[in-house]
């Protein structure tokens, strides 16, 4: 299993001071709770949330990440250490830096580029060119200036990979499908895509998020109407592909009763062509029936057995690789020092 689209730094996110009333706007739910988190992050948070997250992945039969990450106050060298932890529980990753003017921005889109778009860029050019697997990230065009958007595509160019990069997520990034048009490329993972128009030309990959959307209450994003190839992900909420995959058949199947599972069942698949070396790992699993119709209406469906790259990671569904107990005992004293930090940003 592979997921689409993740943000690994979310995983120490769970039970963090909530903002002091509850936000009203998607904008609102960005500023109060998740630009607040990557703020908080150091090298050390970083480490042990990707570290958490690879192991909460593989617990759930995905041996393969697609993660968007962002962390202004701990930029350099953040995707190595991510690269790193996935690579010691024996998860491959494919991973990004998110650059953006948000830092700081009194209006959007941003006018110009800032210094913070520059270390974003940086990170993204060092990790590539040490042979790092990514991506070339942008957070979303709605926080990024025209200049920013330019050089994140030439980057992008250089190497020879995509760009990862929100697309109207919320109402706020309307415009992205205009602002971005000329740029994108059939190798961008375009994540969301909730207030895109129907024929809205960019060229990429589409991934539904509908746990997320449903979480930010972005909206449904429909995602049968569009021509481009859509994917799943969950946008940092765990990467449990099965669990996302009943989720968004449920979501598919309120809004048009007719859907089969299949329709869902697809977008992993897509999910597969992204990162063709998922097709190397063997997965045995502990329901009998891995049919789609079986899946969505199977709740408990785990994996027994997993073999990465030719290695075995998990054996009787006992993972081989890593002290598990360590981790989640490291992840949650990571998590108090992150809290920590939170209070002192309020």
């Amino acid at each position: 299993m592979v997921c689409a689209h993740h943000h690994l730094y979310s995983s120490l996110a769970r039970g963090m001071p909530g903002p002091e009333a509850p936000p009203l706007s998607f904008l609102g739910i960005l500023e109060s709770i998740w630009w607040k988190l990557d703020q908080a992050l150091d090298l050390e948070t970083i480490y042990w949330s990707a570290k958490l997250g690879a192991l909460e992945a593989l617990e759930t039969g995905t041996t393969c990440i697609i993660d968007h990450h962002e962390s202004p106050n701990a930029v350099e060298g953040s995707l190595s250490v991510i690269a790193e932890a996935c690579t010691e529980v024996g998860v491959r990753v494919n991973t990004c830096y998110g650059i953006t003017d948000r830092h700081p921005a009194s209006s959007f889109p941003p006018k110009s580029m800032t210094e913070g778009a520059r270390r974003g860029i940086e990170e993204n050019r060092r990790f590539l060119s040490e042979g790092g697997k990514g991506m070339v990230g942008l957070h979303a065009a709605f926080t990024c200036s025209d200049e920013t958007l330019a050089h994140a595509a030439s980057l992008a160019k250089e190497f020879n990979v995509g760009i990862h990069t929100h697309v109207a997520e919320g109402e706020i990034d309307m415009a992205a499908a205009e602002r971005l048009n000329s740029l994108s490329q059939d190798d961008w993972i375009l994540a969301h895509g909730v207030h895109l128009e129907n024929e809205h030309g960019l060229r990429g990959t589409i991934i539904h998020n509908p746990r997320s959307n449903m979480n930010n209450s972005a909206g449904y994003a429909k995602p049968k109407r569009f021509s481009n190839p859509v994917g799943l992900g969950t946008d940092g909420i765990g990467a449990d592909m099965i669990d996302e995959f009943r989720l968004g058949y449920a979501r598919l199947r309120e809004n048009d009763v007719t859907e089969p599972p299949h329709t869902i069942w697809e977008m992993l698949e897509i999910n597969a062509g992204l990162f063709p070396e998922s097709q190397q790992d063997i997965v045995t699993w502990s329901y009998p029936n891995m049919d789609p119709w079986h899946l969505a209406f199977s709740l408990g469906v785990k994996p027994r057995d997993i073999v990465v790259a030719g290695k075995e990671v998990m054996k009787d569904g006992v993972l081989m690789t890593v002290d598990v107990d360590e981790i989640r005992s490291k992840a949650a004293e990571a998590a108090s020092k992150l809290f920590k930090k939170l209070d002192e940003l309020s």
